[in-house]
């Protein structure tokens, strides 16, 4: 008796040829990606090899900022969901830039949640490292093309800039807003620009599980836009700078 097999050897066929491609389809393209409890909704706007990434959830204006950039600029743009600074995960709390290696996230869980055993801290960290590489080769960029990370001003630009290899600072009384890159070319037509910009690549420091840390070692180039929580006009003319004159 033959079995009931709905699909014809014409329909394999099919498939093999149209399977490659379904991933190249827009209509099939993921909307979100996942690490661990978090989430990050996906815009995308043609062809490029520009990306660009928000890790601050509570931040409403940055992200409005990257949104409607996203309207007229190409490139891909990774938007975290929520509405807090901390991201959850396996029931726990976790900053969401500390996540891009085990040494940091583990730093960042044992802080964030004081209470939790070596088994929960484990856990966890199994869990982001399963995932961790598939949500970074898909944030970075290809072919020396350029990630463009929003953020808010943690910390002013003097601290970053004692750290730093070069500094320029023509806007000392905007402690709050500048940029941050890791390439030296960056940095070289940044510190043409009218803001406050420092080169850091970070190799020197420990390892804290930054995105910005992560991209030196793959070597990719980075760029974080840092301003004070809700400047959004601040952050929206940087980010109209360095569009217009890095490559």
């Amino acid at each position: 008796m033959k079995s009931a097999n709905p699909y014809s050897r014409r329909d394999f066929v099919a498939l093999s040829v149209v399977g490659p491609l379904v991933g190249r389809l827009p209509w099939f393209r993921p909307k979100e990606l996942v690490l661990g409890d978090t989430r990050f909704r996906i815009v995308r706007n043609h062809r490029s090899t520009r990306r660009y990434v928000l890790l601050d959830g509570d931040q409403d204006a940055a992200r409005q900022v990257l949104l409607h950039h996203m309207e007229s600029q190409r490139g891909v743009a990774y938007l975290i969901e929520g509405a807090t600074r901390e991201v959850a995960i396996a029931g726990g709390k976790l900053d969401p830039n500390r996540m891009f290696s085990r040494a940091g996230a583990e730093d960042s869980l044992r802080s964030l949640n004081p209470g939790w055993n070596q088994g929960q801290v484990t856990a966890a960290l199994d869990l982001l490292d399963g995932q961790r590489e598939k949500l970074l080769d898909a944030v970075f960029p290809p072919d020396r093309g350029l990630l463009i990370a929003l953020g808010t001003g943690a910390h002013p630009v003097t601290d970053a800039a004692a750290t730093a290899e070069q500094h320029s600072l023509p806007q000392p009384d905007k402690p709050q807003a500048f940029y941050l890159c890791t390439d030296p070319a960056d940095y070289q037509a940044l510190a043409a620009s009218p803001f406050n910009v420092v080169l850091s690549r970070y190799l020197r420091a420990r390892d804290d599980g930054s995105l910005a840390r992560r991209a030196v070692v793959r070597q990719v180039r980075f760029l974080h836009i840092e301003a004070r929580p809700g400047d959004a006009a601040t952050q929206r003319e940087m980010l109209a700078w360095a569009e217009t004159h890095l490559r």
